[in-house]
Order: C-alpha cells, then structure tokens, then sequence
C-alpha cells in the first residue's frame, strides 16, 4: 500500500475532523483477544498481545470515515492503547465517502465506512491496495434512528410509506392525515415539517436511503446514494443533524443511535410498531445476506431492510472496517491486523457497545472476521 500522509484528500478531511490518538503511556497490558476463541497463551508479565506472535507491536496507524464510529473508536483506541501502549492509531471522523476516498489515494491505512465499496471503487483501490483490492470486516452494529423534535408528541410512529413521504416532502405538516392514522391517540399541530439531513456524503444516509427505497418502494423514488437527494436543511456529520433536531422544533431526521439524546419514532414493521435497539437491530442483521465483491471470504453485507419480522428494527446500518489485502510494508500489515483482531474481540466489541450503544457482532461473526483478517499480507 502506497501511503501519501500528507496527500490532498486526507489534508482537507483531518483540517475538518477530531483526530482520536492512542498514545504509548503506562497503561497496563491486556489480551486483545480476550474472550475469544484462539486467545490463551499469556507471558510471564501478566500481558498478551493482540498480534498472533505474541510480542509488543511499535508504530503508529492513520484511519478516517465513518461519523457513525466516532463513539466506538474513541473507546476502541483507549482500550488498544492498554494492549498495545507503544501503538498510535489516529482516527479522522470525515465521514463515510471521504474515508472511501482516502483508501483509495492511499491516504489511510484502514478505513471506517457505513458502506462497502461499489463496483469502480473496488476497481479504483487497486492501485493502493493490489491486485486483491480491499476486504471488509463488519465491526459496528447499529440502529438509525429517526430522531425528531415535536413537543407534546411522545412516542411517533411511523409506518414506512409515510416516513418515505416525509422525507420526501410530499408530507409537510405534522397534522398530515397519514400521520394522523399512525398516531390515533396523539394530538398532531400544524407545525411545518422540517427534514434534516446529511450534508456530506455519508453512509449513514445510503443505508437510510436503501431502507426507504426497499420498505417504501412506491413513496420514495430515489436511488440509494451516499448524497441526499432532496433539497431540505442540511447538516454535518450525524453530530450536526442531532444539534439541529434540538434546537428547532418541528424537525425530523436521520442519525447513528449513537449520537440521539432526544425522542426518536418507532417504525412500522409488519403489524407493529418498533424502537430503536441495539437488539432489534442485530435481528436484521442475523436475517441478511452476503453481498458479492469478488473476494473469497469478504464479509460484505446484504441486509433485509424489508424485514417483517416481529421486533426488528429494519433501519440499521452496519459499519465496516476495509483495509487492504496487502501492504507494501511487512510491520504494516501486522498494526492493521493486530489492531482489527482487537477490534472485533469480545473485549472490542463489548467496550464498543459500554460507549456506543452497538450491538456485538456474533461468536460465529468473529470467527469469520479474525480469519478474514488473518489473511492480509505485508511485504
């Protein structure tokens, strides 16, 4: 992998970013392996690295991407630096496109991206990653919430079709009929609706986008694309569209759980209505297929936005790490491996979950991903 630190594409995104840092300090050793299957032998220090080898890892490593992860990296970086404390990782939380981009100029060892690469984007990370191209390794779970700010109105639901026409403004006062059915027992205002979406092209707003159009495929005409297709308030970052809900009433839109502190609807499914949760969203996920990108092993997803099923929240996003399949440099190699395998641990993943709300991916969904890591190579 060709690695351009200071390139053009990744200047801009870390002038814009928070750049979480794990730093080398005396904070104790601990197994990144810890919980998983493979992960026993321990030195006579009491410490075990994450790497297979077994020994203490230097060096540092440049990510970017998802906004959806910022929540989960800060508490993965902290708990890496207790496993590998001579270690730097740097996240910049540009969002899902820019971090695309970046693995693709080279500009970062490693990515996290709310969707996996498309046809010319595999194409086009062959020159930075080789012939194998890129993998992807499912690390974050979550729901998206569709956080609104409409005083009075305590538990909104909505069924799919009438969520498709709110946001596409086809629906445009609270007291609209439609949502008057969803909600017989709700005293609606006329209140103005406002949506609130994603300024930057984002994950978050191509899986949102993949839900209408398969849950509300007669309400919502649009293509599924990293950029929002109606013109409507903007925001950045799923940080900005929250600040925007809550301090403007009226307002609806769409955001990583993560990052919801106020009211969020329930969404139709089937005969019932459901929240948000990490639970519900797992469900979905159980429920999904593995999408072709050409590379043996990749764990890629499908996911089945049109569920029915009893107590699944259908809008769900499932954020990836995609590194290279190979690196130009051996020791490289290792920092990404060593830092996934943590990742992806049930020490990673529970702490993940403690800070974001996630849900954990499955015992048989971590085995996948430590041999789909173990076969990136360096060198």
């Amino acid at each position: 992998m060709k690695l351009h630190r200071i390139g053009p594409t990744v200047a801009i995104a870390m002038a814009a970013s928070l750049t979480l840092a794990a730093c080398g300090d005396d904070a104790p050793t601990t197994s990144a392996n810890e919980g998983s299957e493979g992960s026993s032998d321990e030195s006579d220090g009491g410490s075990e690295s994450a790497d297979a080898g077994g020994e203490a890892l230097t060096g540092d490593l440049v990510a970017s991407g998802a906004s959806s992860q910022e929540a989960a990296m800060t508490a993965w970086i902290a708990g890496y630096q207790g496993v590998q404390p001579e270690v730097t990782v740097q996240y910049n939380s540009v969002g899902s496109g820019a971090g695309r981009e970046n693995l693709i100029a080279g500009a970062s060892d490693f990515i996290g991206s709310d969707a996996y690469l498309d046809d010319d984007e595999r194409a086009a990370v062959v020159d930075s990653c080789g012939d194998g191209g890129a993998l992807h390794v499912p690390v974050y779970i979550s729901p998206v919430a569709v956080p609104y700010n409409l005083p009075g109105v305590d538990g909104l639901q909505l069924k799919p079709d009438t969520l498709a026409q709110i946001m596409n403004q086809d629906i445009t006062a609270w007291d609209d009929p439609a949502i008057a059915e969803d909600n017989p027992d709700a005293e609606l205002p006329d209140t103005e609706i406002t949506v609130v979406h994603r300024s930057d092209d984002s994950g978050t707003t191509e899986n949102f986008m993949e839900y209408l159009s398969a849950a509300a495929p007669d309400s919502w005409p649009h293509e599924a694309d990293a950029a929002w297709p109606v013109s409507a308030e903007a925001a950045a970052q799923n940080t900005g569209v929250i600040e925007v809900i809550n301090q403007n009433e009226g307002t609806i839109g769409y955001a990583d759980a993560s990052v919801v502190t106020g009211q969020a609807a329930a969404v139709g499914v089937g005969d019932e209505f459901v929240e948000f949760s990490p639970e519900a969203a797992a469900r979905v996920v159980d429920a999904s297929e593995p999408a072709d990108t050409g590379l043996d092993g990749d764990m890629a997803l499908e996911l089945a936005r049109d569920t029915t099923e009893s107590g699944a929240y259908p809008i769900v996003l499932v954020s990836y790490h995609v590194a290279c399949t190979s690196y130009d440099d051996a020791e490289r190699a290792n920092l990404v491996k060593d830092f996934l395998s943590y990742v992806v641990s049930e020490e990673g993943q529970s702490t993940a979950s403690e800070a974001a709300g996630s849900a954990p991916i499955s015992e048989t969904t971590r085995e996948s991903a430590l041999s789909l890591i173990d076969t990136i190579q360096g060198g």
